[in-house]
């Protein structure tokens, strides 16, 4: 099966595989789903993932969330 980079994608919802610098694309699609809120995150959009749940996020906050910190408000 070839390996196709994060930026190979057709319509729809892609099957990814969360490495530690990269994406690998088991299913070619323009988005993935944010584990903490489903929203839709296009490919050349994503920036924050977990290798170890292979969940992908939408914001640093998400993250946070998904991890039961709270987050302290900026000063």
């Amino acid at each position: 099966m070839p390996v196709l980079n994060r930026f190979d994608h057709g319509g729809g919802e892609a099957i990814v595989e969360y490495l530690d610098s990269n994406l690998k694309v088991i299913r070619p699609g323009a988005f993935v789903r944010c584990a903490v809120t489903g929203e839709p995150i296009p490919l050349e959009q994503l920036r924050y993932w977990s290798v170890e749940r292979q969940e992908a996020y939408s914001s640093p906050e998400a993250v946070l969330k998904r991890l039961g910190v709270a987050r302290e408000p900026r000063r």
